[in-house]
């Protein structure tokens, strides 16, 4: 039985559930904040990946879906499952958090508002899914550093993925707090990918703004120019071009 459940559970897992699964450590207790259907929490506790797993969500509906998909985990006290806007309300012995599917800015709202529970955990993996530098920003400030990145496509859609540690602060160029500094490093294929295909649309919005002359267009246009050059910035970072 556990064995068919592992394997029905793998085949609801997408490319981006995968890599996040992938790179979440073994720990004690994982906290799954935001936890949506429930299927990473699931999988930690099949895979033996953790002891225990809580479930959190903003609400009794919104968490409903996770707690029936973890129904006998809870029943057998190997899951809980928590009401919880962000950390509020989390056991203070987690120490391993899952921030993923949210906008970058209200993943920085959460850490900003748990941060006296930040310290309990061991390692934090986050999946924002915009103003990524903000969320790096915030991590850099406040003691995090950022130990392994991924970055992920999936239909279409592109998934970074920050595995971030207590550390040292590094200084970040533009581009590597955009981008990644550990996806620069690594010269991420996906993320290559990426940035050739926002070169090419924001060298297209920068000649259709070119014949505009209204204040408006005029400082559009020294925006895209400035995320251009970031853009070349980051490809440059990269060998086979």
């Amino acid at each position: 039985q556990p064995q068919q459940t592992a394997e029905r559970l793998s085949r609801l897992m997408t490319a981006r559930l995968d890599e996040l699964f992938s790179l979440l450590p073994p720990c004690s207790k994982f906290a799954d904040v935001g936890c949506d259907h429930g299927y990473i929490a699931q999988r930690m506790l099949l895979s033996g990946k953790c002891g225990h797993a809580v479930i959190s969500d903003i609400s009794e509906k919104c968490l409903k879906k996770a707690e029936t998909l973890l129904k006998g985990e809870i029943e057998a006290g190997r899951a809980t499952a928590v009401v919880s806007d962000g950390l509020e309300k989390l056991p203070a012995d987690c120490d391993l958090a899952l921030i993923a599917g949210m906008g970058g800015g209200l993943t920085v709202r959460i850490l900003s508002e748990g941060e006296p529970l930040l310290s309990g955990f061991r390692e934090l993996i986050l999946e924002p899914q915009s103003d990524i530098d903000r969320v790096r920003a915030w991590l850099l400030e406040h003691g995090f550093f950022l130990a392994q990145e991924n970055f992920v496509e999936e239909d279409g859609k592109y998934y970074p993925i920050l595995r971030a540690v207590p550390g040292e602060k590094e200084n970040l160029k533009a581009e590597e707090l955009f981008y990644g500094p550990r996806l620069l490093e690594k010269e991420n294929p996906v993320l290559r990918e990426y940035l050739l295909k926002q070169q090419e649309q924001n060298q297209t919005l920068i000649r259709q703004l070119s014949d505009h002359s209204s204040e408006k267009a005029a400082q559009r246009l020294w925006e895209l120019k400035e995320k251009e050059a970031v853009l070349e910035s980051a490809l440059a970072r990269f060998h086979t071009m």
